[in-house]
């Protein structure tokens, strides 16, 4: 859904393309307890970092994990969200708290049953 995908972007009204490109673990690499999702905006590196904490009070609340796929379709959503919005702003990366990760992953999931619901 959200690992390759166009959006129209809210000022320009002009499609962009996001591709996923990588997960990353980001205590490894600027030690933040984080998991950053890159994606390319019409080949611009755009980083999401996802705070790891989300993992352990998803898994809390539920049961389950956070898969790295699910990650990637976590920051997918937030960036279509953010460029659709007119709030991406050009920067390279974006930090979710843990209550937005969950808020998106809630978002999320309620779209995706919408969509398997209409099938």
């Amino acid at each position: 859904m959200y690992s390759d995908f166009q959006v129209e972007e809210h000022w320009t009204g002009k499609p962009v393309r996001c591709v996923f490109q990588a997960v990353i673990v980001a205590i490894a690499t600027r030690h933040a307890d984080a998991v950053d999702v890159k994606f390319l905006v019409d080949g611009r590196p755009v980083w999401i970092a996802l705070p790891h904490p989300a993992w352990g009070e998803y898994k809390r609340r539920t049961g389950k994990v956070i898969s790295d796929p699910m990650a990637v379709q976590i920051a997918g959503f937030y960036l279509k969200t953010i460029l659709e919005n007119g709030e991406e702003n050009g920067r390279e990366m974006y930090m979710l708290t843990v209550a937005e990760t969950l808020e998106y992953l809630a978002a999320l999931a309620s779209e995706y049953a919408k969509s398997t619901s209409l099938s």
